[in-house]
């Protein structure tokens, strides 16, 4: 769960607020269907984002009732983010008339729209409905004319591959598994995938199929330029190539080109060996697919690919598409060619829900890489960059032995937060959602309780790489050996004292609180007390002495 901090008096100004187009209130005293929560997620963030406030009565005035709706808030983010593929805080606030849940949606981004099943809906009324050819054509105006979709002057079926609109079928048809696109001739796949529209070639299928020549006679820039570079100094690079031609023509033979000095990292586990290849095939192909569907075309550069011995880096012209970032790319999608992906994504290629740069991030976790870097990239260009050195074989040798299955549950979420336990950062806000599925995985443990909670990888995984040391030392002490440090260091130092400082240094991975109740436990049993109060405290062993007369 995503920890907003809404205040009692925010709150409270909400509820006196009329319902409007930004704001939701359901009572949910018991439940409330999740089915129904997704389908009013969609509608107001096609509204411009609201909130839906259970545990309330809907209309004025509003008192909170409480809700016992979804027990466990984190899972609910998890589950809204699996079916929408946008994060979607859900915040939990107890009240002294009772629990309010409160879930906040993001807007829409420009030009896009969310859908669910296929429906775009809104609201009408107290029902949801779905939003009219007008009203969805205006949203997809909002960031201007698709580039993709326009038609290009003067081209011809002669300027396109019949080669390439034979690859492009196949895989259709294998996507769909519908053998009768196989039969199709050729203008009826381009006239299928809007790709020919009125007798028109669009630019999208110049740039799918377009030939070597149709290409430098009307989109020059739809190239790809590809380098290999054996150092970091300037200069000519060691090989160069141009691919000047339809996407369907090259892309198998860029891959070849960097697979051809592919070095492969090996890492012993056990009696086996394993091999992880520098540059992973899917990652590579995803950033490539990323790079031809969503640059600018309207922009005179070439997409440049540079391959160096241990990283690769694709740049491409214009920067990220309105409403993206570099922080936000794994939840929103605003396809900058829209005609172009919807192609890609009939044959398979893509997926509408932007599910690439998610695999590109989830195979370098896998591989024990770092993560893939936007660094440099610019209102003028994207700069994407996967390191293929692996940097934990260890982590490797864990996820293996996780298994496919429970490896196949898991969202891009669940391996970033496994990612930043394992090289012990601290976790973002919207990652802790993912801690209860991942214990209950076994792949992640709790240490402490309260605000003193800490989280690290399963014992599994320190026994998958031979250090079961390790990990009793991240775990912690059990409470009993904690105290007896606790008893020992206030022993050792009976004629000063101890004071908290100090007993803090003994224990640092516990809070102050935590040390508190340790110490209220051996006073208990009278094997310490304490003089003097608050900062000025100091410790003693054994019980108090009492004056006697």
């Amino acid at each position: 769960m995503t920890t907003m901090r809404t205040s009692i008096e925010q709150l409270q100004q909400w509820l006196a607020e009329p319902e409007g187009t930004n704001i939701e209130f359901k009572e949910a005293k018991q439940n409330y269907h999740f089915d129904k929560l997704v389908e009013y997620c969609v509608a107001l963030a096609n509204e411009g984002g609201g909130k839906i406030i259970l545990g309330v009565t809907d209309r004025r005035p509003r008192r909170i009732v409480g809700t016992a709706a979804y027990a466990e808030p984190g899972r609910t983010e998890a589950g809204l983010h699996n079916r929408l593929t946008h994060r979607i805080p859900v915040e939990e606030i107890l009240t002294a008339d009772g629990r309010v849940l409160v879930v906040h949606v993001p807007p829409r981004l420009p030009g896009t729209a969310w859908q669910i099943g296929g429906r775009y809906l809104k609201r009408a009324g107290d029902d949801l409905t779905s939003m009219g050819d007008a009203e969805l054509k205006a949203i997809f105006a909002e960031t201007g004319p698709d580039f993709s979709a326009e038609f290009c002057p003067g081209a011809t079926l002669a300027d396109l591959a019949p080669e390439a609109i034979s690859l492009f079928r196949q895989r259709w048809a294998k996507k769909t598994r519908d053998e009768r696109k196989t039969v199709w001739a050729d203008t009826e796949v381009l006239n299928n995938a809007e790709l020919l529209v009125e007798g028109q070639i669009t630019y999208a299928a110049l740039i799918l199929f377009g030939t070597r020549a149709a290409l430098g006679r009307r989109l020059a820039q739809a190239e790809l330029v590809f380098e290999y570079r054996s150092s970091e100094a300037s200069g000519p690079a060691a090989d160069r190539d141009e691919f000047r031609e339809g996407f369907f023509l090259w892309q198998d033979a860029i891959w070849q080109k960097i697979n051809l000095r592919n070095d492969r990292q090996s890492y012993q586990d056990g009696l086996f060996r394993l091999d992880i290849p520098t540059f992973d095939e899917v990652p590579v192909r995803e950033s490539l697919l990323n790079a031809v569907a969503h640059r600018d075309y309207r922009l005179g550069g070439s997409i440049f690919v540079r391959q160096y011995a241990h990283r690769l880096e694709v740049v491409s012209p214009g920067g990220l598409p309105p409403g993206i970032t570099a922080e936000n790319i794994l939840d929103q999608q605003n396809p900058r060619n829209r005609r172009l992906a919807e192609a890609l994504a009939k044959c398979g290629l893509i997926e509408r829900s932007g599910q690439g740069m998610n695999l590109i991030f989830e195979s370098a976790i896998r591989q024990g890489k770092p993560l893939p870097s936007f660094a440099g990239t610019s209102a003028y260009e994207v700069r994407l960059t996967l390191d293929g050195m692996v940097k934990s074989p260890a982590f490797v040798r864990f996820m293996e032995r996780l298994g496919e299955e429970t490896l196949r549950s898991f969202s891009t979420y669940d391996f970033l937060t496994l990612d930043y336990l394992h090289r012990e950062q601290p976790l973002p806000e919207h990652l802790k959602a993912r801690i209860p599925g991942l214990i209950e995985a076994g792949t992640v443990e709790s240490v402490g309780r309260g605000k003193g909670t800490r989280y690290l990888l399963s014992q599994r995984f320190y026994a998958a790489i031979g250090a079961k040391g390790v990990y009793t030392r991240k775990k912690g002490l059990d409470r009993e050996t904690n105290k007896a440090l606790l008893l020992k260091h206030i022993k050792d130092n009976v004629a000063t004292g101890s004071r908290m400082d100090e007993l803090r240094q003994v224990l640092p991975s516990l809070s102050r609180s935590q040390i508190q109740v340790l110490l209220r436990e051996l006073v208990k049993t009278q094997a310490v007390h304490s003089v003097g109060t608050t900062k000025g405290a100091r410790w003693y062993p054994g019980p108090e002495r009492k004056d006697c007369n």
